[in-house]
């Protein structure tokens, strides 16, 4: 059963992502949400959490933002409600499904909140690693998606990274810290 619903979720939320009212573009498919469940599923030991759960959570993470452009702001608030939605369609556990929705209420470095999951908290180390390995997506998103100059974009961009390490945990920093200097440098 997990397996059918992950595969649908992996569909729905590749194919919100190819819509032509993405505002990231397809690209955010493979160069932020696929990254983000591999690190997810990497970091999950390390954390304890259920990596099903990561798993569901880091596909759905940002789909919000995706499918809607209007709940990019708050897309952490909407992306639980979206998730739900999916899930429930799919019969996935009420008791899974509120773990999913609490994980992805969480993962963002921007918003300061109390991780109340291992799940959660590896879902956000893994949305800020990401972040940090796909430096060129935080480019696109600073000069082509806001449209920036390039002092700008190159402040908006170390902000961004400097949220992430912040986000991570210090055992995973030492995972990415040579990645993480060299993009301040180059910035």
């Amino acid at each position: 059963m997990i397996e059918t619903i992950r595969n649908r979720i992996v569909e729905i939320v590749e194919q919100a992502c190819a819509a032509d009212t993405n505002i990231f573009g397809y690209d955010i498919w493979t160069h932020h949400i696929l990254p983000v469940v591999q690190n997810a599923k990497q970091l999950a030991p390390r954390f304890n959490a259920d990596l099903e759960i990561v798993e569901l959570a880091a596909l759905l993470h940002d789909y919000a933002s995706i499918k809607d452009k209007a709940l990019y702001a708050d897309h952490h608030i909407h992306g639980p409600i979206e998730a739900e939605k999916l899930l429930k369609r799919f019969g996935y556990p009420e008791e899974k499904t509120e773990a999913v929705k609490d994980a992805i209420a969480t993962h963002r470095a921007s918003v300061t909140v109390e991780h109340r999951s291992a799940e959660g908290e590896c879902l956000a180390n893994a949305d800020a690693l990401s972040h940090i390995e796909q430096t060129p997506s935080l480019l696109y998103l600073a000069y082509v998606h806001h449209g920036m100059g390039i002092d700008d974009g190159k402040t908006w961009v170390k902000a961004k990274l400097q949220r992430s390490w912040q986000k991570l945990r210090e055992d995973v920093q030492d995972l990415v810290r040579d990645k993480y200097e060299a993009a301040l440098k180059t910035l």
